[in-house]
C-alpha cells in the first residue's frame, strides 16, 4: 500500500492557488494536497487534521491591497511553534523577494521560491519534498537540520552529544562534527526522543547509550568517543536516577 504525502497549500488567489494543487498532484498518486485560501482556513485545517503534514507551501502576502501584509509568514511561525513541526519543510512560495534571508534564519524553510514560477519548478519540489516524506517513515529514528540552505538527515543511533556554540549548536557524530546555525539546545530537546537523549547541563545534551561511566565527584561523564561532558549540578540526580533505571 503506498503510503501518503500530506501537504498543506495556502495561496490567497484562488486560480494560483488550483494550479499549484493541480500540478503537486499531478507528481504522485501519494501526494494529498489540502489547499487554502487564507490565513484563517489554513489555521483551522492546521487544527482539524487528523494526521500531521509532511509539507507546508506558504504564500508570504494573502492581502493584495496590503503590500506589507506578511500572514504566511505568521503562519510559518505558528506552525515551528508546534513540537510536532520544528523539522517539518516549509517552503514560502511568493513574490516578495526581501524575506529570503528571514525565512531561513527565523523558520529554518525548505526553500523559497519566487514568483513566477512554472510547473517543472513545481514538480522539482514536490518531488523532493515526497522522498523526504518517505525517508521520514524508516524505523530509525532522525532529526532534520537545515545548514547552509541543505537539509541534512541525522540518525540518532550516530549523534554522540550536541553542544551548544555561538548562534547554534554543534553535534558530535560518530565520524563528523557538523555545526547548525540558528538552532538551540531547547529546540532541539523537543525533537529528539526523551529515552534516548538528555540534556545534562545548559550547554550539552548526550546519547545516553554513548555514556561510558559518570564521574560524580568531578561531575562529568565519560563519552564512548573519548570525550567527556560536564554535568550541571540541577542535572545531576536526574542523570543518575535515569542510568539506574537503564541498568535495571
Amino acid at each position: 500500500m503506498q503510503s501518503v504525502t500530506r501537504i498543506l497549500i495556502l495561496e490567497d488567489s484562488r486560480d494560483s492557488l488550483a494550479a499549484v494543487t493541480a500540478m503537486a498532484q499531478r507528481v504522485s498518486k501519494g501526494v494529498s494536497v489540502t489547499p487554502v485560501n487564507s490565513l484563517e482556513e489554513a489555521r483551522a485545517a492546521l487544527n482539524r487534521a487528523q494526521q500531521p503534514f509532511q509539507a507546508f507551501l506558504l504564500d508570504i502576502n494573502l492581502d493584495p491591497d496590503d503590500k506589507e501584509d506578511i500572514s504566511g509568514m505568521t503562519f510559518a511561525r505558528e506552525i515551528r511553534a508546534k513540537k510536532e513541526y520544528a523539522f517539518t519543510p516549509i517552503v514560502m512560495i511568493t513574490s516578495i523577494t526581501n524575506m529570503e534571508l528571514s525565512a531561513y534564519r527565523e523558520l529554518h524553510c525548505y526553500q523559497y521560491l519566487v514568483k513566477p514560477y512554472n510547473e517543472a519548478d513545481i514538480e522539482q519540489l514536490v518531488g523532493k519534498l515526497l522522498f523526504l516524506s518517505q525517508q521520514g517513515e524508516t524505523r530509525e529514528s532522525f532529526v532534520m537540520v537545515k545548514k547552509d540552505g541543505v537539509n541534512y538527515k541525522l540518525f540518532c543511533k550516530d549523534i554522540i552529544c550536541v553542544r551548544a556554540v555561538p548562534r547554534g549548536v554543534c553535534f558530535v557524530l560518530t565520524r563528523e562534527e557538523m555545526k547548525v546555525p540558528y538552532l538551540t539546545i531547547k529546540q532541539l530537546m523537543e525533537k529528539l526522543p526523551k529515552e534516548r537523549f538528555m540534556q545534562v547541563h545548559r550547554m550539552c545534551v548526550v546519547n545516553l547509550d554513548y555514556i561510558d561511566c559518570i564521574d560524580t565527584v568531578n561531575g562529568l561523564i565519560n563519552l564512548k568517543n573519548g570525550e567527556t561532558a560536564e554535568v550541571g549540578v540541577t542535572y545531576k540526580n536526574k542523570l543518575i536516577h535515569v542510568i539506574k533505571g537503564k541498568d535495571n
